[in-house]
C-alpha cells in the first residue's frame, strides 16, 4: 500500500455521477476503494455537481450502494449556490428557486427566502438540476433574470450520467435561459474551484486528489483548484476527448475506475510508459510497441499534450477511435 496512489495523497475527493455509480448502479469496486481509503486512515469527501439532492440524502444513496457515509463528507453544488447568494445578499432576500425542494431548503436555511414565482422583491435565481423542472419555471427564472435579478447556475454539466445512458444536466437548462436571457450565470460549482477547495479544506487536507469522470468539470475543477487528479473512464470521458485535452482539463492520472486507487502511482501516471513508443509523424501519433491499452493512451495523451498532434494513427485508431 505504500506506493500505491491511495497513499500518496491526504485525502480523496470523489465525484458521485460516473465516478462512484451510475444512477441506482454501483461502479464495480466502488464501496470496497472507499473502505479501503478509510481503512488506511485516508478522509474522503463525495464532492458532486447534482443539486438536485440534499446531503443527506446523498448519504442514504451512498449507504444503500453499500458506502456508509455522513453528511459532513457531503458536498453539493446546491451548497456552494446557496453559499455564493449569501454572501451576495441580504438575510430575508427572495431567492427564485428553479430546482428541487431540497434546494429550496438549502436556500432557506442560509437565511434567505425561497419563492417559485417571479415578483418585485425577487432578487436574485438559483438554478439545480431536477427532473420536475419545467418551461414554466424557467419563463419564471427568464423574467426575473431580465429584469436584473442575480443568477446562479449551481453547475453546467450539459449532461447527467444514468444507468439507462447521458441524460439532459442542469447546463442544458441554463442554455436555454442563456439564450432566451443573453446573461451569463454566476457558476458555483464544478469547474469553479470552490467546491474543491472547501472538501479538502473540512478534510484537513494539503494534498488531496480528485477523483472524477468529466474533463470539463472534475479535472478542471482540480487544475483550477491546483490539485493532483485521476480520470477514471467510468463515465462520460473518453479517450478521444483525453488525447484532444486542452490544458486546462489534462489530468495527472487515468483508469479505468475508481479501483485503481489501489494501484502503483507511478503506473497511473500520464506520461511515457513502458513497452510503448509513441512518435509524431507528418501530423499523426504513431505508436509502436506492446502492452496494457491504457499504459499505451497515457503515452498517447503524454504526446498530444507535448506536441499538439491529436490526430491517431492507424495502430492508435484501431483501439481508441
Amino acid at each position: 500500500m505504500s506506493d500505491a496512489l491511495l497513499a500518496a495523497y491526504d485525502a480523496v475527493l470523489f465525484d458521485l455521477d460516473g465516478t462512484v455509480y451510475h444512477g441506482t448502479r454501483v461502479i464495480p469496486g466502488a464501496p470496497e476503494t472507499v473502505r479501503a481509503a478509510r481503512e488506511h486512515g485516508t478522509p474522503v469527501r463525495f464532492v458532486t455537481n447534482n443539486a438536485s439532492k440534499a446531503p443527506g440524502e446523498v448519504v442514504d444513496h451512498l449507504t444503500g450502494l453499500g458506502m456508509p457515509a455522513d453528511t459532513d463528507e457531503v458536498h453539493t453544488s446546491a451548497q456552494a449556490g446557496v453559499q455564493l447568494l449569501k454572501e451576495r445578499l441580504e438575510a430575508g432576500a427572495e431567492v427564485l428557486v428553479v430546482g428541487t425542494e431540497s434546494l429550496a431548503a438549502e436556500v432557506a436555511g442560509a437565511g434567505l427566502k425561497p419563492v417559485r414565482e417571479n415578483g418585485d422583491d425577487v432578487r436574485a435565481v438559483v438554478q439545480g438540476h431536477s427532473p420536475d423542472n419545467t418551461w414554466a419555471a424557467l419563463a419564471e427564472a427568464c423574467l426575473a433574470i431580465r429584469a436584473g435579478a442575480l443568477w446562479v447556475a449551481c453547475n453546467v454539466d450539459a449532461t447527467l450520467p444514468s444507468e439507462r445512458g447521458l441524460l439532459p444536466g442542469n447546463g442544458s437548462m441554463v442554455a436555454a435561459l442563456r439564450t432566451a436571457t443573453d446573461v451569463e450565470p454566476l457558476v458555483a460549482g464544478k469547474p469553479q474551484p470552490l467546491l474543491f477547495e472547501t472538501a479538502a479544506k473540512s478534510a484537513g487536507a494539503e494534498r488531496p486528489l480528485v477523483v472524477g469522470d468529466r474533463l470539463d468539470t472534475d479535472i478542471a475543477g482540480a487544475v483550477a483548484a491546483g490539485i493532483d487528479s485521476l480520470v477514471v473512464l467510468s463515465g462520460v470521458a473518453t479517450p478521444k476527448q483525453l488525447i484532444e485535452a486542452v490544458p486546462a482539463e489534462r489530468a495527472t492520472y487515468l483508469a479505468q475506475d475508481l479501483t485503481a486507487l489501489e494501484a502503483k502511482a507511478d503506473d497511473l501516471r500520464i506520461g511515457p510508459r513502458p513497452g510503448w513508443s509513441v512518435t509524431t509523424e507528418n501530423g499523426v501519433l504513431e505508436a509502436t510497441g506492446d502492452g496494457d491499452d491504457l499504459d499505451l493512451l497515457r503515452a498517447l495523451c503524454h504526446t498530444a499534450w507535448e506536441t499538439g498532434v491529436t490526430e491517431l494513427g492507424e495502430r492508435a485508431k484501431a483501439k481508441f477511435a
